[in-house]
């Protein structure tokens, strides 16, 4: 099989392009480089020189989008701007390049005749669910409060639409929508790792701070109706998010009416509080990693955790890594091994 990822140079991409690799696929990487890295790729070109191949792309250049993606079989959708407060302040740039990229990717995709998309879509879909749809199932409303969440909505939206006018043209495609929260971790043999710029996830920062690279974390707020008074979130292992993407893409079948559609959560089903991975990442690396404690964030609800009972169901799909501990010793070996990232 040979399969187009998109923000291939990213985090969650890259992991998702060295499972392809190890599982003896081809792999077309996409990316633009603002949030990726080139020395991303380049690690996955080293691994298989013959099967993977690096383009450096926008998304809304679909001519060359196009010509990526001839001979593809399938592709694997994870470019996107993902910071929410950053898409409060900068929402136009956040609608072009999520929404409009993925528009521009789906013309890409017809014109190169591929048939088969998992889209990575996002649990900020479901906005703020009140505690009586919490652990969140794929049938919460969605009602996103940022414009990171709406753009991710609207490209499933998009996404719907164009695979219904491929049905009615009688040239039928098939996706999934995987939406998840938070993910962590980094491959079991340090091969690729996690590094944003900006960083703005809880994990890495307590590593950061760890290594000594900042003073101390800052935990918002804690007088939450909580079990330890700090927001409770759902985690699940980078690696069990892409053993779930690749899963679905197995079912994937756009000949076949009961395979062209599939919208799963992706999670371990256990929330996290902040106290709770604060105390994990100190287990881990041993280190102090002082918290001070500061004002509540605005539109931060107190808990939200993901149901896996569907993908469990319907897919026999579950997390292997379960503890917060094993999620942080694997982002603690590769960040030891690059404290200063990629």
């Amino acid at each position: 099989m040979h399969v187009l990822v998109t923000g291939g140079a990213g985090f969650i991409g890259s992991h998702a392009a060295l499972r392809l690799l190890d599982e003896g696929h081809r792999v077309t990487v996409v990316d633009n480089l603002v949030r990726g890295h080139r020395e991303a790729a380049t690690a996955l070109e080293r691994l298989a020189p013959d099967r993977f191949r690096f383009v450096e792309c926008d998304l809304l250049d679909t001519d060359r989008l196009a010509a990526a993606a001839q001979g593809c079989d399938l592709a694997m959708h994870f470019a996107a701007l993902a910071y929410v407060g950053e898409s409060v302040d900068e929402p136009l740039r956040y609608y072009r390049n999520n929404v409009g990229g993925t528009i521009s990717l789906l013309d890409a995709l017809t014109r190169a005749s591929v048939r088969r998309l998992v889209f990575s879509s996002t649990c900020a879909t479901y906005g703020e669910p009140s505690e009586e749809y919490i652990p969140i199932s794929e049938n919460c409303p969605q009602h996103p409060v940022n414009a990171y969440g709406r753009s991710k909505l609207m490209c499933e939206a998009v996404i719907r639409d164009w695979s219904l006018a491929r049905t009615r043209a009688s040239a039928p495609v098939a996706f999934a929508f995987l939406r998840y929260f938070n993910v962590a971790g980094s491959d079991a043999t340090g091969r690729v790792g996690e590094d944003h710029r900006p960083e703005t996830h809880l994990i890495p920062i307590c590593l950061e701070v760890a290594l000594g690279q900042r003073p101390s974390l800052t935990v918002f707020g804690e007088d939450w109706p909580t079990p330890d008074s700090t927001c409770i979130r759902d985690y699940v292992h980078v690696e069990d998010l892409i053993s779930a993407h690749v899963l679905v893409a197995q079912r994937l079948d756009p000949d076949r009416a009961e395979g062209r559609e599939f919208v799963f959560n992706v999670g371990t089903g256990r929330g996290a509080s902040v106290r709770e991975v604060l105390d994990s990442c100190r287990r881990v690396t041993g280190h102090a990693i002082p918290a001070i404690v500061g004002q509540r964030r605005a539109g931060d609800p107190p808990r939200l955790v993901g149901s896996p009972e569907k993908i469990r169901r319907e897919l026999g799909w579950s997390a292997k890594h379960v503890t917060l501990d094993t999620m942080v010793a694997s982002a603690w070996a590769w960040r030891q091994a690059h404290p200063k990232g990629w």
